[in-house]
């Protein structure tokens, strides 16, 4: 391939890792000046290619570049929740007239299941309308939901080690308080991410592997009514005079009244009540074993936009990847997506390695169901051991700058537009 730009672009809910991954795509697709031209990234993912918003990653310093490994969330290049769906033709001519009017030849889509499936068709039709485009995608996920049950497409995607570490840190805290102040509050119940996937509220039992604490994890695919999760929780303050619980927020406890995004997912956050409110004031209402209330906490965005809390190993994992969706597309490999597989044994290691993109797009892993306990209130130790690898041992070093943290701070140059401004199919108000 002649010497094309490089586009990148990110969708759906961001990670504490997710600009380490970027760093990567920057720093790798700038040792092929003589492969890759001017780098650029859709301001606000792929919305921002619709409207030709290509913010130029080219003119940012190195020092900038470098600050993106410990600054979390998605500021620095924004992200979107637009899904290009098969119907809405004009988008995708959109698409590559934006491509085709900026020469990229690397199209790189940083996401999950359904950014994989976008650029796969964006790099399918691309090919199809005679430019030369590969397309490839960067796995991003806090729910650890991309790929298939059986580990063999990736392991485990980057930002899930990040967030599964944030929560034995908090557990740990948790316990803490609950410990010092159970006379009068004996329960307090966490409400975790993840949809109906169990992998973020499993993560807590990482404050506990020896299981020494009153803690109990409500995961959805459990699959225990409100009545149940309260029947145990009870048991456990009758025994021990306390319980501390983490529950997803895909339980099933009733109607909550919660929202779609575009991408047909529930938006547990913008639900009218809580899984953890519900099952607190259910709690209250029967009334507990033992002298005192239920107390409840939600935790939301903070889980996938804290630098602090980061695993490093997450960190270097998504670096790398970025690195390699890189070297994927300047090697020609169109269609597939970078990714993380274990290698056996009992030293953990991984290799980086590729997958297509058609194999990934739109897939869901579940959670193993023989990771869940018997009584459905807690995950085995095999599912520790997949875990704990991955969220490190250290504090990643966060600079300060006046006691602040110092985010990268990316510059608001933007390529020069050369097409007709463009309203996004799916953003036109109805007729």
């Amino acid at each position: 391939m002649a010497k094309k730009n490089l586009l990148i672009a990110q969708s759906g809910g961001p990670s504490p890792v997710i600009n380490s991954s970027l760093r990567g795509v920057v720093e790798t697709a700038r040792a092929f000046p003589d492969k890759i031209g001017s780098i650029y990234a859709g301001y606000h993912g792929i919305e921002g290619v619709l409207k030709e918003e290509l913010l130029d990653l080219s003119a940012q310093t190195e020092e900038e570049i470098a600050l993106l490994r410990n600054t979390p969330a998605a500021g620095a290049i924004g992200t979107c929740r637009y899904k290009v769906k098969s119907k809405q033709l004009q988008d995708f001519d959109r698409i590559v007239e934006v491509l085709k009017a900026h020469d990229i030849g690397y199209f790189l889509y940083n996401g999950g299941n359904d950014s994989m499936d976008t650029a796969n068709k964006v790099a399918t039709l691309a090919r199809q309308r005679g430019l030369d485009v590969i397309g490839i995608g960067v796995p991003k996920t806090i729910d650890n939901d991309v790929g298939d049950s059986e580990f063999k497409l990736i392991d485990h995607t980057p930002g899930y080690g990040s967030v599964a570490r944030y929560w034995q840190m908090i557990v740990q805290n948790t316990e803490e308080e609950n410990r010092g102040s159970s006379p009068a509050d004996p329960v307090l119940v966490l409400q975790a991410m993840g949809r109906k996937i169990g992998y973020i509220p499993a993560a807590a039992r990482l404050a506990d592997p020896k299981r020494e604490t009153p803690l109990l994890i409500f995961l959805a695919e459990g699959g225990l009514t409100m009545e149940a999760m309260a029947d145990r929780i009870d048991e456990e303050v009758r025994k021990r005079g306390r319980a501390v619980v983490v529950v997803s927020e895909g339980c099933d406890v009733g109607d909550l009244g919660f929202a779609k995004d575009s991408f047909g997912h529930a938006q547990f956050g913008a639900s009218q009540t809580t899984v953890q409110q519900a099952l607190v004031n259910y709690l209250n209402k029967r009334g507990l074993p033992a002298i005192g209330s239920a107390r409840g906490q939600t935790f939301g965005t903070d889980q996938r936009a804290t630098a602090i809390y980061a695993s490093t190993v997450d960190l270097d994992e998504a670096y790398r990847v970025g690195q390699k969706a890189v070297l994927l597309g300047v090697d020609g490999e169109n269609g597939f997506m970078s990714t993380i597989l274990r290698e056996p044994g009992c030293i953990y290691q991984v290799r980086y390695d590729k997958v297509p993109l058609e194999r990934v797009a739109n897939s869901e892993r579940t959670f193993p169901s023989e990771w869940i306990s018997a009584d459905k209130a807690d995950v085995t130790d095999d599912f520790l051991n997949y875990v704990r690898p991955l969220v490190g041992e250290d504090f990643p070093s966060v600079p300060t700058v006046n006691g602040r943290q110092r985010f990268a701070c990316l510059k608001p140059v933007f390529a020069q537009k050369k097409l007709p401004d463009y309203i996004p199919e799916a953003s036109r108000p109805s007729k």
